[in-house]
């Protein structure tokens, strides 16, 4: 496909997307259980590798007639998605969304996903900034720690992002790392085929360059997405959390603080995993969304659409199916 150009998010220092040491196992469903919803995708506006508009070109191309882009922390690219769907006649409608990372007791990086928010609304931008700026801090703070830890760091590439206001997250400085020609020996030494899993080594929780973020916690982000107007979901909830018993125990607690709803079906889910979640929300009463987490073509897990299974699950989309 032809590359469409974007206006909202230059490719400065795109890399694959983070999470890429995760769910490589998986199988794609198999077409008859492809759903035509797809509510989780990235552009060159966080850690995608395409435009916005052409994420919705590829969407609808591979079939799908209602999606989100959730870029992290932002909603930059909204604008431009929307336009694209516009220019389909009606092939494929787009949910204004961004994902939001939080913390939340031991927990500092789940993911909130924020669904039919107002991207122009002032206040909201204001806060999304004040996120953006906490992740940028602490990616400088990842940054001196990688340097800390004996690597040598091409700052350039990461600085190209922060002057084109694009975020700085942990693939871009495992990137920034991995293709330093100083640290190639070091690289091979520890077996590390690739960026990701430089990250994995070096920038997961637990890991010697890994700091944490400041804000928000799990409840100041669906304050927020409500503020704007949006519904909240918490994001594939085994992600981050891997016991069945603490992710229900999770829903719960979310659920008081006022979260809408689970993305239940999800492309690194088992089918088990889909069943809990699903029961667990139709129980409370909470929507349930689903993704195959969009990052772009030649991402090793996030490179398709529908790429996901409902396991004759009807999904709860509630205000999403009207969007």
């Amino acid at each position: 496909m032809v590359a469409v150009g974007s206006l909202a998010c230059a490719r400065a220092g795109a890399v694959r997307p983070r999470r890429s040491w995760r769910g490589y196992g998986r199988q794609v469903p198999p077409p008859d259980d492809r759903p035509t919803f797809d509510l989780q995708s990235h552009s060159t506006c966080s850690d995608g590798t395409l435009p916005p508009a052409e994420v919705v070109a590829r969407a609808a191309a591979a079939g799908v007639q209602l999606l989100a882009l959730s870029d992290h922390d932002t909603v930059d690219g909204v604008a431009e998605a929307l336009d694209m769907a516009r220019a389909t006649g009606g092939a494929i409608r787009v949910v204004a969304a961004t994902e939001l990372s939080t913390i939340d007791g031991d927990h500092d990086d789940l993911h909130v996903l924020g669904y039919g928010v107002d991207h122009t609304d002032a206040a909201f931008l204001t806060t999304l900034e004040r996120f953006r700026a906490d992740r940028n801090a602490r990616a400088d703070r990842m940054a001196d720690a990688l340097e800390a830890c004996g690597l040598a760091l091409d700052r350039a590439p990461l600085e190209a992002r922060r002057a084109a206001g694009l975020p700085i997250g942990r693939p871009h400085l495992a990137q920034a790392a991995f293709d330093h020609p100083d640290n190639a020996r070091r690289v091979a030494d520890e077996g590390l085929a690739d960026f990701g899993r430089l990250l994995e080594a070096y920038l997961i929780p637990g890991a010697p360059a890994y700091r944490r973020r400041s804000t928000p916690t799990v409840a100041e982000a669906i304050a927020a997405i409500h503020g704007a107007g949006g519904v909240a979901v918490w994001a594939h909830p085994f992600w981050d959390v891997d016991a069945p018993e603490e992710v229900v125990g999770a829903i719960d607690r979310f659920a008081a603080q006022g979260l809408d709803g689970v993305e239940a079906f999800y492309i690194t889910h088992t089918r088990e995993e889909t069943l809990l979640v699903a029961d667990a929300c139709a129980q409370r009463g909470l929507l349930t969304t689903g993704s195959a987490d969009f990052h772009g073509p030649d991402h090793p897990r996030f490179h398709a659409f529908r790429a996901f299974a409902l396991h004759g699950i009807e999904p709860r989309l509630g205000p999403l199916a009207q969007s």
